[in-house]
């Protein structure tokens, strides 16, 4: 398969791929817990480094193979191919997206994309023009194909674990090796056959030398590693949020053994007169306010009006800046209410804060795991959708879902 190929740049194109799927893997992992235009954001940049990626380790590999002396690229196939790689990532990735998908919907996507990338082998090869006549074998055609389907597969599998440190690394070896393969099985069955005697191949069309195809390739080689070593930058955010909510946690856990020691302790005469009702704190910490009970319902936002959704239905409410999300098990409704003040609203004996920008309903959790620092739960429905949990939270989650007890 790799007869005559130099081997210095077979290499480099195996790492392109790695390196690719790495960040795109990397920007797709992070896609939960952001608001809804951090998702098309990050949606775009994994489609963007994994298209690339694709993209690059294939005319990599091509600089790679022995090909005849005065091989041209037809520009107009390049950029198709391109073209041709980005719009099936992209649409892929997309319907795998939407909410929970479904395995039919999975696997419909991972042979969208597998025929997508093979289509785009295949047009960029037929972008190779010179004095010689192009032919494949069916039996690697069909096998490069079914190559491209299964790493297709094992890429959107990789992209919905959101999986992060070793094993995302794994996956993205996994993965460079696998388009790699897909890209080699190819080249192994296509033959480029010397035209008859006295016949010469005229070239139609713009095309670039194997020189200008090296400096495209160098400078998307160049952006593949910046984006990869980008990745790799600590989110300091992502830090500074974390020890908010460990500060949030030891506060709470400090209030609550005040709040033990006093109900303890035996009682004292005061001197001190009590606080009037009606000056002591609401639950929004401002003065004048009686206690709020818990509210049976909240108030979402559509395009007829404002409606109210009974608490009973609720699932989890997201912060989104000033305002929130909730969603009721199909899908998400704009709340005028900031996260604090739906935290306060709500009944705490039947939801949680589980993370600074989510809250959770504890009676339709029906699954959670251990996810890097933190953990994710999920939630039922029509349409269940998976919630972050902070490291902070992680202790009393468990303790609300019966998995552990908890300690004085």
């Amino acid at each position: 398969m790799f007869e005559g190929h130099d081997p210095y740049l077979v290499a480099l194109s195996v790492a392109i791929a790695i390196l690719g799927g790495y960040t795109g893997f990397g920007l797709a992992a992070r896609i939960r817990g952001t608001p809804d235009a951090g998702h098309r954001v990050l949606l775009a940049g994994a489609a963007f480094f994994l298209a690339i990626g694709i993209w690059t380790m294939h005319f990599v590999g091509m600089l790679a193979a022995p090909l005849p002396a005065g091989t041209a690229y037809l520009v107009l196939p390049t950029i198709i191919s391109f073209l041709i790689c980005a719009l099936v990532v992209g649409i892929s990735l997309f319907f795998v997206s939407i909410g929970e998908p479904s395995m039919l919907r999975i696997v419909s996507s991972a042979v969208l994309l597998g025929v997508g990338i093979a289509s785009m082998h295949y047009v960029g090869m037929h972008g190779l023009s010179g004095n010689f006549t192009m032919t494949h074998d069916l039996g690697m055609v069909a096998l490069s194909v079914l190559i491209a389907i299964a790493t297709a597969y094992g890429g959107l599998r990789a992209f919905l674990a959101r999986q992060g440190g070793v094993q995302l690394a794994l996956s993205a070896v996994a993965y460079g090796f696998a388009v790699s393969g897909m890209h080699y099985t190819a080249m192994a069955g296509m033959h480029l056959v010397p035209p008859s005697q006295g016949s010469h191949h005229h070239i139609e069309g713009l095309t670039a030398s194997s020189q200008i195809l090296s400096l495209v390739v160098a400078l998307l080689c160049f952006v593949i590693a910046a984006g990869f070593l980008l990745s790799l930058v600590p989110d300091t955010r992502k830090k500074a949020a974390a020890q908010t909510d460990d500060v949030a946690a030891f506060s709470e856990a400090l209030v609550s053994e005040t709040a033990v020691a006093s109900a303890t302790a035996p009682p004292q005469e005061s001197s001190v007169a009590p606080i009037s009702p009606a000056l002591r704190p609401g639950p929004l910490g401002g003065i004048g306010q009686p206690p709020r009970a818990p509210v049976p319902r909240l108030p979402v936002e559509g395009a007829d009006g404002t409606h109210f959704i009974d608490a009973a239905d609720i699932r989890s409410v997201r912060a989104d800046a000033h305002y929130t999300k909730v969603h009721d098990g199909t899908r998400e409704r704009m709340c005028p209410w900031s996260i604090s003040e739906a935290e306060a609203q709500l009944d705490p004996g039947l939801f949680i804060r589980v993370h600074r920008s989510h809250i959770v309903a504890m009676a339709h959790v029906t699954f959670v795991r251990k996810e890097g620092d933190g953990a994710i739960v999920e939630l039922d429905g029509p349409s269940p959708h998976r919630v972050p949990v902070s490291r902070a939270r992680i202790a009393e989650v468990k303790a609300r879902l019966g998995l552990a007890r908890r300690h004085a």
